[in-house]
């Protein structure tokens, strides 16, 4: 009996699978149960990618989205910031955000099992 992701809408109070859960009106994210100390731009880089599960997202768009369209910068900010969520992510759950080689990243939820 699986579900498909696509078929489950996103809770209004807060987005996310049973892993990491984020909550834009508090500003939050947990993983398990434990509370993210993330800055601001990591909270705006894993709320955007866990709000599109599976989507890759190249460099040049996450900075666009996230960072905004004024930002002078490259691609390396992408990858420092993606660094530091999955450490704090923890050693178990740092695999949920997959580089996808020469193009960007994506975020794959665990399977339900």
């Amino acid at each position: 009996d699986q579900q498909r992701p696509e078929a489950v809408p996103a809770a209004a109070a807060g987005t996310g699978d049973p892993l990491v859960r984020i909550d834009p009106a508090r500003r939050t994210a947990e993983v398990d149960g434990r509370q993210l100390d993330l800055t601001y731009l990591e909270f705006e880089l894993l709320a955007h990618l866990v709000a599109h599960p599976h989507r890759v997202h190249t460099r040049d768009q996450l900075v666009t989205t996230v960072w905004g369209y004024g930002h002078v910068g490259d691609g390396r900010t992408v990858d420092v910031h993606i660094a530091r969520l999955r450490r704090k992510l923890g050693a178990e759950h740092r695999r949920t955000i997959q580089t996808v080689r020469r193009v960007g990243y994506k975020y794959a939820p665990p399977t339900a099992g």
